[in-house]
């Protein structure tokens, strides 16, 4: 349930979510958890090289550094995506280091946690599938990977894909939205501006050219949304779903003929530079804010007769 006062929005169920941030709600402790987090996650980036360097030897270890660069193939590609481990890891130090809270208060209730991470990869699942039957002017996608190689890397990269999307959802739609939420009661503060980084650090003009500000904008919508998602729910379950489902289609289904493509079973051979395909950011846009209407009314909390 949602009511407005005072010109704004009040999430029943964003109160106990954000409840344990509140007991040390200090800016200098999230401005220290940040930097902890961010030293984590190289020191993640670091940990995942020098085991391939254990393993390959130091040219070895060069020779897939610059795949995991370029995404170039699939074992590169899982490699990078086991990088975002140390982003998942670093806030949940960083909650337990400086704000002296559990782990599990990032998550939301964790049985609620799974069963809208479920609900909205079903539905999410369900209406890409019907999407794909309608015509398109996009070029027919290609085949990338043979289906017995895709379907031996499948387990692994699913669980990469897992831990990337989870990794984004506990720093900004968990940890960043708690602890801004915890001091500003506004959701310009705590659903804009984690949305605002989450997208900028999308912007990739050397890659995208310039479409880079069309995908900033698609990313920053995405995120507003999940965050509202989260809100709505108590949890991150939701926001996490919706993620999932898309970067595994975009990962390990159809991607781009560029980076993140080592693990695709198709390529579209488009490059995204490419002015053609606008549309699609449009309509996965589109696509982005009737998956969140209807996971709002699916997942909003039931009033209980009194």
């Amino acid at each position: 349930m949602i009511t407005v006062q005072a010109g704004t929005m009040q999430y029943s169920e964003h109160a106990p979510f954000v409840a344990p941030a509140r007991l040390r709600p200090e800016i200098w402790r999230l401005v220290a958890g940040l930097l902890l987090i961010v030293a984590v996650y190289a020191l993640g980036v670091a940990a995942v090289f020098l085991l391939v360097m254990a393993w390959s030897g130091l040219d070895g270890a060069r020779g897939w550094l610059a795949e995991m660069a370029g995404s170039a193939g699939p074992t590169g590609t899982v490699l990078l995506l086991a990088t975002f481990a140390g982003m998942a890891l670093g806030p949940m130090l960083a909650v337990r280091l400086f704000h002296k809270r559990s782990v599990r208060s990032l998550f939301g209730p964790i049985d609620r946690l799974w069963r809208h991470f479920l609900v909205t990869a079903a539905i999410c699942i369900l209406a890409f599938a019907l999407s794909a039957l309608i015509p398109s002017q996009m070029p027919t996608p290609l085949p990338n990977l043979e289906v017995t190689l895709w379907a031996s890397f499948l387990p692994l990269a699913l669980v990469g894909v897992l831990v990337q999307t989870g990794a984004e959802e506990v720093l900004f739609r968990g940890y960043l939205q708690q602890q801004l939420a915890a001091r500003f009661a506004s959701p310009i503060v705590w659903m804009v501006l984690p949305s605002a980084l989450f997208a900028i650090l999308h912007y990739q003009p050397e890659i995208m050219g310039a479409n880079a500000w069309i995908v900033v904008a698609a990313v920053f919508l995405f995120a507003v949304l999940a965050a509202d998602l989260t809100a709505v729910t108590g949890s991150i379950g939701a926001a996490w779903g919706l993620h999932f489902v898309n970067n595994a289609l975009a990962i390990l289904v159809v991607a781009t003929d560029g980076p993140l493509s080592g693990l695709a079973l198709y390529i579209a051979p488009i490059s995204p530079a490419d002015e053609q395909i606008r549309p699609l950011l449009f309509l996965d846009m589109m696509t982005t804010v009737a998956l969140w209407a209807v996971l709002r009314l699916v997942l909003r909390p039931r009033r209980t007769a009194a």
